[in-house]
């Protein structure tokens, strides 16, 4: 009898979830991606019953979300597990990406590994403004009219992109229509895109705190790192529960339960939180071709920051100055969100303007000019110890091992091999 590991389907599992080899050192920043593939889970999951029930018409559409919470048997649970589940989800793949950003996750050879966790991200963004329509309350309806204009600023044919859009003159029915087609599409192509993420991990390995090759000091993913996620997932349930049964609407917005009236439009139209910091890039510009493109520049920086950076050091652990930008990032990050919420005036204005150009000069700073400083350190350093080591200027890396046991150069990008 053939053992399950060799089998040609169930092989796949034991290779890259039990004897796939993980850097011994690992810790808990490593478990927000499974813990995030966790999340996927349960928001097909809880996605699937809700939608048995839901009506994808603008007259029934918010009578049937408020059917799912009072008729139908834990409709509330399977509901409150889904919204908040989606705010968990962004919580989780936040702190991914600020853990991938610390560690230098997007350099060599791991660059194709980070662009399919950003259009993982940009696909959850698709997904959740469209699921965000859904219940076809106040905030559901002017949203989706506010986000979909954005793509009247199409030279020639915008307007005729945004009318194809709609499916009429204005969002309604067919708009409601084709959006519920979608968002229940879209977390099959992530999943999809998370199979992609998990191969490119796998073939060049996970990184790890030191930001160094650990072909030595590996163990195997089972049961090793594997109760560590276990772990985080008990974390997970546990917080999440304590959102669903004891403050299910904290992370909601209050005006999304009045049902969509296109004849009233709301004081302040304010989106889910987790779109925040680019919803208060886009109001500091007053033009409105310019906010957008601001907006999606702030998306598109996170695709181009491995072709950025500069930098022969991978980790955050060994850079200083990269660290004390990496956190003044974190915290720049998370007044974008605040400023997303405040009202429109002078005052906030300026607040925005400024977080907004902190957010760019991260990428720039951080990316070009922190690792320009640290070869230039670096190269100073190395000339006052006398050291035999020599650089490549063009390959960015020394060329040879250095003469002592262990230092800062020992744990360069391409991870040198010593003989």
């Amino acid at each position: 009898m053939t053992r399950w590991n060799l089998n040609a389907i169930l092989s796949w599992v034991d290779s890259h979830i039990i004897d796939y080899p993980t850097a011994m050192n690992l810790n808990y920043n490593w478990s927000f991606g499974s813990t995030a593939g966790f999340c996927l889970l349960i928001q097909i999951l809880s996605g699937a019953f809700l939608a048995m029930h839901y009506a994808s018409e603008t007259h029934y559409a918010f009578s049937s979300v408020e059917h799912i919470m009072r008729d139908v048997k834990s409709g509330w649970l399977i509901r409150y597990m889904h919204a908040n589940g989606a705010s968990f989800f962004f919580m989780l793949v936040y702190a991914h990406i600020f853990r991938g950003l610390y560690y230098g996750s997007y350099m060599e050879p791991r660059q194709h590994l980070w662009w399919s966790g950003t259009l993982i991200y940009v696909l959850m963004m698709a997904t959740a403004f469209i699921g965000y329509v859904l219940p076809w309350g106040q905030m559901s309806f002017w949203g989706a009219t506010v986000i979909t204009s954005f793509f009247s600023i199409i030279p020639v044919i915008g307007k005729e992109v945004v009318m194809w859009i709609w499916g009429g003159f204005t969002v309604g029915n067919p708009t409601l229509n084709r959006f519920y087609s979608l968002h229940y599409l879209l977390p099959f192509l992530i999943t999809g895109m998370v199979f992609v993420h998990l191969g490119l991990l796998h073939k060049d390995g996970s990184n790890n705190p030191l930001g160094i090759k650990t072909r030595v000091a590996n163990i195997n993913f089972y049961p090793y790192i594997y109760v560590k996620d276990l772990v985080a997932f008990f974390v997970l349930v546990f917080s999440l529960s304590v959102f669903i049964f004891y403050f299910p609407n904290a992370l909601g917005e209050p005006d999304n339960y009045l049902e969509a009236d296109p004849y009233s439009t709301p004081a302040h139209i304010v989106p889910e939180w987790y779109f925040l910091p680019f919803y208060a890039i886009l109001r500091v510009i007053p033009n409105k071709v310019g906010g957008i493109l601001a907006m999606g520049g702030a998306i598109v920086m996170l695709f181009l920051y491995p072709l950025l950076n500069t930098s022969m050091l991978r980790s955050g652990n060994f850079r200083p100055v990269y660290a004390v930008v990496f956190w003044l990032f974190v915290a720049d990050f998370c007044l974008l969100g605040w400023a997303g919420t405040t009202p429109v005036d002078d005052y906030f204005r300026f607040i925005g303007i400024t977080v907004s150009v902190g957010y760019f000069s991260f990428f720039i700073f951080g990316g070009l000019f922190v690792g320009w400083l640290e070869k230039i350190l670096m190269w100073h350093t190395i000339k006052r110890s006398g050291s035999n080591m020599r650089c490549s200027t063009s390959l960015n890396h020394l060329t040879t091992p250095p003469s002592y046991k262990v230092g800062v150069v020992d744990y360069l990008t391409p991870e040198i091999s010593h003989k």
